[in-house]
């Protein structure tokens, strides 16, 4: 198959925990083409949806693990399989993106995940289709109402909808005196609507990442424990992972939950999940291929493109 991936620039991949890497590295072992492009080389030209992107070859080095053809403009329908892998932030850019994806699957590429499932689906709101299984959670811009679920709750976990590893979550208590400010810099004083969730002791235990493939999960997830004094477990924001076999209430979420994802298109989703309760959805990006498969031996990027030659009927 010939295999396009949508990337942030390859020098600021890390070549031994970036997951797509991982991929490219179990696709080309099965003989597929690669090639990368960049988001701002999407584009619109000609009636088409084309790319400009590099023929790429993995060379199996640490430091120089890629070789790149001159770069060329491909129509997306071309490829076999359209990879959307840009990490957020999910701003106007990101959902342009999407839109160009989407007239591109009608001009018959094949993109993974669903451009559209990706917009209708924000990594911490998308927690309310499956309501039964999240904390206690506000979503709302107005301070007043945010105050009165802090105080309800007295110990609480505010964020922005649109952040990822860690940025920009606090955590306050109902005699925090910096609660007011913390809640004003969010919302920007109203202007903006921010997710707020009861605090969940069990973060100490680590905030767990749950790899669904095909609508299938991963028997292990990635638990990111935060390092003293925070209560971030993400790896950007200092947490350690450790690499752990389901839990029988990880594996009812998963399973209540993969085959719906499936059906909306999503491919591959990486949920987050804190002692019994989902957090978050993530369905842009999702990481810990190499964490797992180092830790465990299973080789998360071999179920991967399983599911991708599957879904592209190969």
């Amino acid at each position: 198959m010939k295999i396009a991936l949508i990337l942030d620039p390859l020098s600021s991949l890390k070549v031994k925990k970036d997951s797509s890497i991982a991929m490219m590295a179990e696709a080309a072992r099965r003989g597929h083409e690669l090639y990368v492009m960049m988001q701002e080389g999407l584009m619109w030209k000609g009636g088409r949806v084309v790319g400009e992107n590099l023929r790429l070859t993995l060379t199996g080095e640490k430091d120089h693990w890629y070789r790149a053809a001159p770069p060329i403009e491909t129509p997306l329908a071309e490829f076999d399989a359209v990879l959307m892998r840009k990490d957020p932030p999910f701003d106007s850019e990101y959902v342009t993106s999407t839109w160009l994806l989407e007239l591109a699957q009608r001009e018959g590429a094949r993109v993974f995940n669903d451009p559209r499932a990706v917009r209708d689906h924000n990594e911490k709101l998308a927690i309310a289709r499956f309501a039964r299984f999240a904390a206690p959670t506000l979503v709302a811009r107005l301070p007043e109402q945010i105050h009165e679920f802090i105080d309800a709750n007295a110990d609480v976990i505010v964020k922005p909808l649109d952040g990822m590893g860690g940025q920009s979550v606090f955590r306050v208590t109902d005699s925090d005196p910096n609660r007011y400010v913390i809640v004003e810099t969010l919302t920007r004083h109203g202007a903006r609507t921010i997710m707020a969730q009861r605090f969940i002791p069990e973060i100490r235990d680590g905030d767990k990442r749950i790899l669904l493939i095909g609508g299938k999960p991963v028997p292990y997830c990635l638990a990111r424990i935060p390092k003293p004094g925070e209560t971030r477990g993400n790896l950007a924001a200092g947490g350690s992972g450790v690499a752990r076999p389901l839990s029988a209430r990880d594996a009812e979420i998963a399973n209540a939950i993969a085959p719906e994802l499936e059906r909306q298109g999503l491919l591959l989703v990486g949920l987050d999940v804190i002692g019994d309760y989902l957090t978050e959805v993530n369905v842009t990006s999702p990481t810990c291929f190499r964490e797992i498969a180092d830790q465990t031996g299973f080789d998360v990027a071999a179920m991967f493109i399983d599911a991708l030659e599957a879904a592209c009927g190969r």
